[in-house]
């Protein structure tokens, strides 16, 4: 029996254990909600006057570039410069047989002086012609009056009906004559004329081939730097041939591809005598000289001029250039983190709670630092207020931070 009852005591000791440390635990904490503060940094607004940037990506053109050609067909003989060479002006650069740039001056000149000796004795033929006009017309008039005589004794039958064919045969043969030398004399101008053309049209070609002559000695038109050289001595080259290029050393210029929205910005600053600088990456200057003439629908390129000597520019050249566009007020710098999306900025209030505000972008300036920030304005946001410089992805409106530095003035462009 008392086996029995053994599992019955052991499950009652049990479930009394457990009732009684039921009633024994102690009572727990009750828990209260927090509201968790991000933390952040910010930075007090100061609204000032900033020279936004705008970052391009332009060119180097030489538009005064000259590309050097050979006049005549003619052989190299002597290319004393290089490419990339600098060169002053009037120096030799290519030079060109002699003979063979001799040649068409030689062939010239004779034809000039044929055409001269044509031309004087087509003026002796003529004076000759008006000479022997007077004497056949004096023989054309003794033929005719023999031509009467002979009429006249073969009426009263003193003479035969021969001698009056053959004295009529005189006439005609005297008529014939004076008319030929007459169709001669007035054929002079016409013939002096033609010949006179032919002349000029030989003088022309006696000048260019002296021209070319002169050309056969290339020299640099100015001062400048050799580039894309197609010869070398001893080459034969064809006529109108390319010898070499030069491009002026002062004649540089960078064209970059500026956006729409900033068109008429620049025009206006262009028009109003507004001087705009770009700077490139080593520190070079260029100045805005216009805009092109012509437009598409991505842009319009801009031109600039080389400010400062033109070292390590060489046409098609890339270069990245900062242009400091018109000056802007009541705007502030803030750096890329404190933009979330395209235009939308967090202000922190007294509560340390982000309310947001968009803004208006204006372009980029760059700090002492040589950092890049973006330039804003937004006509909500006032000078001490605080924004929030850190990007938080979770960033919402009312969200509680916890700002852990003291925040500086937002930046100013260098």
């Amino acid at each position: 029996m008392l086996k029995r009852l053994i599992p019955v005591i052991i499950l009652a000791l049990g479930v009394g254990g457990f009732m009684a440390l039921r009633l024994t635990r102690p009572e727990p904490v009750p828990v209260e909600a927090q509201e968790r503060s991000w933390p952040v940094e910010a930075l007090a607004i100061s609204l000032s006057e900033h020279v936004p940037l705008l970052p391009l990506y332009g060119e180097v053109v030489a538009p005064e570039m000259v590309n050097l050609v050979a006049p005549i067909a003619a052989r190299v003989t002597a290319r004393p410069v290089s490419d990339g060479q600098r060169v002053a002006e009037g120096e030799l650069l290519v030079a060109l047989d002699d003979e063979d740039l001799l040649s068409p001056v030689r062939q010239a000149e004779a034809e000039v002086a044929d055409l001269k000796a044509q031309l004087e004795n087509e003026r002796i033929r003529h004076e000759n012609n008006r000479q022997l006009l007077t004497q056949e017309r004096n023989i054309l008039a003794s033929a005719n009056r023999q031509l009467e005589r002979s009429r006249s004794l073969a009426g009263r039958n003193l003479t035969s009906q021969a001698d009056v064919d053959a004295a009529r045969d005189a006439v005609a043969r005297a008529q014939l004559s004076v008319a030929n030398r007459e169709s001669a004399i007035a054929e002079y101008p016409s013939r002096q004329a033609s010949l006179e053309a032919r002349l000029s049209r030989a003088r022309v070609v006696e000048e260019n081939a002296r021209r070319d002559l002169a050309r056969g000695r290339v020299e640099a038109p100015f001062d400048g730097r050799v580039t894309r050289v197609d010869v070398a001595p001893g080459d034969d080259v064809a006529a109108r041939a390319s010898l070499l290029s030069l491009f002026p050393l002062d004649g540089l210029e960078v064209r970059a591809r500026i956006p729409r929205r900033f068109q008429t910005e620049l025009e206006a600053a262009l028009d109003a005598g507004t001087p705009l600088v770009a700077v490139g990456e080593g520190g070079q200057r260029f100045r805005l000289e216009r805009l092109a003439g012509e437009s598409d629908p991505i842009g319009i390129e801009a031109i600039f001029a080389v400010e400062d000597e033109a070292s390590g520019l060489r046409p098609g050249a890339m270069v990245t250039l900062q242009l400091r566009r018109p000056a802007v007020e009541d705007a502030l710098a803030v750096p890329y983190a404190a933009l979330h999306g395209a235009d939308l900025i967090y202000r922190i209030n007294a509560d340390n709670r982000l309310e947001r505000q968009r803004v208006e972008r204006l372009g980029e300036v760059r700090q002492r630092d040589g950092g890049r920030w973006l330039l804003v304005r937004a006509e909500a946001l006032n000078d001490g207020e605080r924004i929030m410089s850190t990007h938080l992805p979770n960033a919402v409106q009312g969200l509680r931070v916890e700002v852990t530095n003291a925040p500086a003035a937002t930046g100013q462009d260098s």
